[in-house]
């Protein structure tokens, strides 16, 4: 379900993390593992590891504006417990909830080429086949749920992005997609915390799951 640390299947993602790495040898720089449990019955996918985030850090969405609401969000509805300190040895604990990306390196300007997308999907089409209760994936953007939908062999174009949406997959799947938390959502206010929060409120409750508690 995860590439090694040295994967060479996309040349250009290589040579940027070779360069990361001998500008920043303390940083992760390698391909980002999923963060959560395997019993998940939710699984968020978002784009790719951001430069200063997970690529340093070493887990998804920590360390860089995304996480700044995404894991408060997911503890305000229930799906993580502890606190969010922006570190991976912050003693943050997933609740039925999954985390990864669709490309497992971190792309120059944080832009993953179509190619790219491409040849790491099998790495996520892995990682939703393993999870034994799955029940819901959120998608971060269009990006990836295009990613989610050719993982899963379904069309795009039966499934249209829009955030909000909760689509049934063949096979007992739900879909659904959200704006990226970016900062450059937040700070222009596409996404604000109660449009994210009202997504998981509702996936929630799609899913079945017990009132929240922390």
């Amino acid at each position: 379900m995860l590439p090694g640390p040295n994967c060479p299947l996309c040349p250009r993602l290589v040579a940027f993390r070779e360069a990361n790495r001998e500008r920043e040898p303390d940083w992760h720089n390698a391909p980002v593992p999923t963060f959560g449990p395997m019993d998940a019955r939710l699984l968020v996918v978002g784009l790719a590891p951001g430069m200063r985030g997970a690529n340093r850090t070493g887990r998804p969405f920590t360390g860089d504006g995304a996480g700044n609401l995404l894991y408060p969000a997911l503890l305000a509805t229930g799906f993580a417990r502890g606190s969010y300190e922006a570190r991976p040895d912050d003693g943050l604990e997933l609740r039925d909830c999954r985390i990864t990306n669709g490309v497992r390196c971190v792309p120059p300007e944080n832009k993953p080429t179509t190619a790219e997308i491409r040849t790491c999907n099998g790495f996520l089409a892995e990682e939703i086949a393993a999870l034994p209760r799955l029940g819901a994936i959120l998608a971060l953007g269009g990006i990836a749920h295009g990613a989610v939908l050719t993982a899963l062999g379904q069309r795009k174009s039966a499934f249209a992005f829009g955030h909000g949406a909760l689509h049934a997959l063949p096979g007992g799947l739900l879909l659904a997609d959200s704006y990226h938390c970016s900062r450059l959502n937040t700070n222009t206010g596409r996404l604000t915390e109660a449009m994210f929060l009202a997504v998981l409120e509702e996936l929630r409750a799609a899913l079945g799951l017990s009132a929240r508690s922390r």
